[in-house]
């Protein structure tokens, strides 16, 4: 049996990105109506099949919606993020996707939300087909307006993602997930631990590794690749880091005018403490655009025994294959699988104008705040009227993932910010935007006549200056991602 309605913007994914652009456009227009359709039981995309001890990368302060901040966003008093602004645990980023549907979006009476159902795609005539999960009812949704695809990033967590390894008989291989349950086994715990994967849920595994207890030599990682990482201390939101950011901007434009390619403004800025690394003796082939503190490095670097021979291919007890290589470990090994990729880049296929016509694919037009973007990207839909004025003033990002090609979307951001900051309804949102981590610091500080602002001035300088030569880097960078 089929249920008809109808609605002005059917979005597809109650996810982060999802909820932060209806947040924004429900703000910005009070005639429209959004329907949300989701797999999950509850808003909050990915995060509701992530491990237990996950945490975000960047400050609660600068992620989320614009309507509502996350609860206790304060900073950190002890342990490896000291300092600095606390980073939510997944349970907090829930709870508050949670409250955003909850408490902001379905009272105002214009938002639906259809969980456990699939989007099964929109007829010639703009009516789409929602189907539950559970009870294969379909429900028929007339789109007055557009289509919102919010599942652009198809983030992939270690719970739900297929491997790429096979295992055999007799191998206990786990997600990080399972790690917390460990203490249910009584005195039947592993002997080793092997962790899979370079990126920062492998760094998250090993920092929790750590602090639980495990000896640093009971713990063997499979890195691939090196990566570098973005020095947290320069991504901090709030007056009291401004300049801190700012400088991070600063050093990367005039590392611009010394660098011949990408690798070598990734140098650059790792002498000089903005872009760290866990072995400073290697080159990094990636960067997927993770943060993290220099607390969270030193107790990585006390993992010394890693495994450097490309990525696994067969896991059985006592070895770990690598195509012909092998490498020996303890037969009561458990192994912790952390090769799924947050965002899996292959969906670069898929990038275009985010403004499509009838259709709206949410991108990152500031590489890699998703929230702030799709926050944007809503207030573009309401004040512009056509698609090429949008898709010029919200340029998607590209989601590069080697130091080679990240001058790229490096290029775009600086572009991107340029064109805002012509546009004086753009930065009267950016100066109300909870989610942009410097626009609101700014306009503050100006009103204040602030001595910081000093440093503003600094950055204009050295973005007049220096522009011309990160966009020589970005345009080589972008033709060489273009071509993988």
């Amino acid at each position: 049996m089929s249920e008809q309605m109808e609605t002005d913007y059917l979005i597809v994914g109650a996810g982060a990105v999802g909820l932060a652009f209806a947040d924004s456009l429900i703000a910005l227009d009070p005639d429209c109506h959004v329907t949300f359709v989701d797999k999950h039981a509850k808003p909050g995309g990915h995060w509701n099949d992530a491990y237990s001890f996950v945490a975000l990368h960047q400050p609660s302060a600068t992620y989320g919606v614009n309507s509502m901040e996350f609860p206790n966003e304060r900073i950190d008093e002890h342990g490896p993020n000291k300092g600095l602004f606390a980073l939510a645990s997944g349970t907090e980023v829930l709870a508050y996707f949670e409250a955003v549907m909850n408490t902001r979006l379905l009272p105002t009476g214009r938002v639906a939300y259809h969980r456990l159902s699939e989007y099964q795609g929109t007829d010639e005539d703009g009516v789409a087909t929602i189907v539950s999960i559970l009870n294969g009812e379909e429900t028929r949704v007339g789109i007055r307006r557009k289509l919102v695809d919010a599942t652009f990033y198809q983030t992939s967590v270690p719970s739900t993602h297929r491997r790429n390894f096979s295992e055999a008989d007799g191998v206990e291989v786990v997600p990080p997930g399972d790690l917390p349950k460990l203490w249910k086994r009584g005195a039947d715990l592993p002997e080793h631990y092997v962790i899979l994967g370079a990126g920062k849920t492998a760094m998250d595994t090993g920092v929790w590794l750590i602090e639980a207890g495990v000896k640093p030599d009971a713990i063997s990682w499979v890195r691939p690749r090196e990566s570098w990482l973005w020095n947290r201390k320069y991504t901090q939101p709030g007056e009291q880091f401004i300049e801190d950011a700012m400088d991070m901007q600063i050093a990367m434009l005039r590392a611009a005018t010394k660098a011949t390619d990408g690798p070598d403004l990734m140098r650059i800025m790792g002498e000089d403490g903005y872009y760290l690394r866990i072995d400073e003796s290697i080159e990094p082939e990636m960067m997927h655009f993770a943060t993290i503190s220099q607390g969270e490095i030193d107790i990585l670097r006390q993992i010394t025994n890693v495994i450097r021979k490309g990525r696994v291919t067969r896991i059985a007890p006592g070895t770990i294959s690598f195509g012909d290589a092998s490498v020996e470990v303890p037969e009561n090994t458990l192994f912790i699988d952390c090769t799924a990729s947050a965002v899996p880049f292959e969906q670069r296929k898929n990038t275009g104008p985010q403004f499509r016509g009838d259709t709206i694919v949410l991108q990152p037009i500031f590489v890699p705040l998703v929230t702030l973007s799709a926050a944007l990207t809503a207030f573009f839909e309401v004040h512009f009227d056509d698609d090429d004025t949008k898709n010029l003033m919200g340029a998607p990002g590209p989601l590069t993932d080697t130091p080679t090609t990240f001058p790229a979307s490096q290029m775009v951001n600086f572009m991107n910010r340029g064109a805002w900051s012509q546009n004086p309804d753009v930065m009267k949102f950016l100066a109300t935007s909870r989610l942009d981590v410097a626009s609101g610091t700014i306009a503050k500080l100006m009103a204040e006549n602030s001595p910081k602002l000093a440093k503003l001035q600094e950055f204009r300088e050295a973005a007049q200056e220096c522009m011309p030569a990160l966009i020589k880097l970005g345009v080589a960078a972008k033709a060489i991602h273009e071509q993988t």
